[in-house]
């Protein structure tokens, strides 16, 4: 699936989201609303990440969306 794609169909893909990053909140998806570097940025605040870590995350979650 592209991130195009992922914009388009946010609100049904946030709980795929939270399964997969489950310290995201509700709040959290609202404020990255689609936007893929907000998301990237959401993951390492919760998680502890460095940028080339959550890229790579988020790279195999789309791949598996």
């Amino acid at each position: 699936m592209s991130w195009d794609m992922i914009e388009g169909n946010w609100k049904q893909l946030t709980g795929k989201l939270k399964e997969q990053w489950g310290k995201l909140t509700d709040d959290d998806l609202a404020q990255v609303n689609g936007k893929r570097e907000q998301l990237e940025g959401k993951i390492q605040e919760k998680y502890g990440y460095g940028k080339d870590k959550t890229k790579a995350e988020v790279d195999d979650w789309i791949a598996k969306t």
